[in-house]
């Protein structure tokens, strides 16, 4: 009799052992395979079941066991697998990957990230989109010139006014554009996109516009101002401060004096020397010459949220005159000889900010 009942008891043991090496065995199976730095696109067809992706995840090393997969499903009973392409990883597990599979959060393969960054003007703009999405460069100047294009976005955007419809504007919606990282798909039109940005501009002024209302200049103005900012003061804190000096030029009837808006005005880099000529040069754009004082015809740039921020809420000094240095710091004079003065002690002490 105690023979039977070691018997018994050893069945019993061997029993537990086996069903827990097999519990152990199948919760192990659904954890992770890897740390799912490799993002791995996943393609299900319209006749998959959730039953023969089993192979097919195990081959592409996002679950450990096709079996316990199997189970798994089994015993879950997930929704409806939904067809598509998902972005999948090993660290997901089984759980995971059945959940995202029967709620379709499939992502789109034509669907990129594209970073518009602060002070780009719009050939630069152009050429991202070209780079990123089936547009051509010729495309974006096309629907510029696109006078119906032009009144719808007139019609449905407070801030967009006549006067992007100026014949003397290089590019009709320049500085128009917000800068910012969007999702945007490959087959968009240059409309879509133009919409994404448009519609963050919106939101940026959104917060400025009874302010912008009480202004002695319009959007338009404001934007332009926004535009030299964003590039004058591209590497500085000081964009408020520099919004500052600007408004006393325009209230004293000085010329802006900027070198970006020439560089604009002869469509050229930041990197080519500018000519006797081109900063003489009459055109409605650079503020270098003594053609005219105050804004140029339009912006220069699309610029960002600091830079608005900054001619929305100047600095009031008096000052006229500033100048960064290679590490963003700002130095501000009333008067030409100080700033000369500041531009020889910054070039004798290695601070001087050159364009590589």
């Amino acid at each position: 009799m105690k023979k039977l009942i070691k018997i018994i008891i050893a069945c019993v043991l061997f029993f537990v052992l086996v069903v827990g090496s097999l519990v152990i065995w199948y919760f192990s199976s659904l954890g992770r395979v890897n740390s799912g730095k490799e993002k791995i696109e996943f393609i299900v067809d319209k006749n998959a079941t959730f039953s023969t992706l089993g192979q097919k995840l195990e081959e592409s090393k996002l679950i450990k066991s096709e079996l316990a997969y199997k189970i798994y499903i089994k015993l879950s009973k997930p929704g409806n697998l939904k067809a598509g392409t998902y972005e999948l990883d090993g660290s997901m597990g089984v759980k995971k990957i059945v959940e995202i599979l029967s709620e379709g959060n499939s992502y789109n393969p034509n669907i990129v990230s594209v970073t518009f960054r602060e002070g780009l003007n719009m050939r630069a703009i152009a050429e991202i989109i070209e780079s990123n999405t089936e547009n051509t460069y010729e495309d974006v100047f096309r629907l510029l010139k696109d006078e119906a294009y032009l009144n719808e976005v007139i019609n449905n955007y407070w801030f967009v006014t006549e006067e992007v419809k100026n014949k003397n504007l290089y590019y009709s919606l320049e500085g128009y554009l917000f800068p910012d990282t969007y999702q945007i798909d490959k087959t968009w039109s240059i409309k879509g996109i133009f919409k994404l940005m448009l519609d963050r501009m919106e939101q940026e002024l959104d917060v400025y516009k009874k302010d912008i209302e009480k202004s002695n200049y319009n959007v338009h103005e404001l934007l332009t101002l926004a535009s030299i900012i964003e590039l004058e003061a591209g590497t500085s804190n000081e964009r408020s401060g520099v919004a500052g000096v600007f408004y006393n030029r325009l209230r004293d009837g000085w010329t802006l004096g900027s070198d970006v808006t020439t560089y604009y005005a002869a469509k050229k880099s930041f990197k080519e020397d500018l000519t006797y000529a081109e900063l003489n040069d009459c055109n409605y754009y650079n503020t270098r010459g003594t053609c005219f004082t105050g804004l140029p015809v339009g912006p220069i740039s699309n610029p960002g949220s600091e830079s608005i921020k900054g001619v929305m809420n100047p600095t009031s000094h008096n000052y006229y005159y500033f100048v960064a240095d290679k590490n963003g710091k700002t130095y501000f004079n009333t008067n030409s000889y100080g700033h000369s003065a500041t531009i020889a002690e910054l070039k004798s002490n290695n601070l001087w900010y050159v364009y590589e």
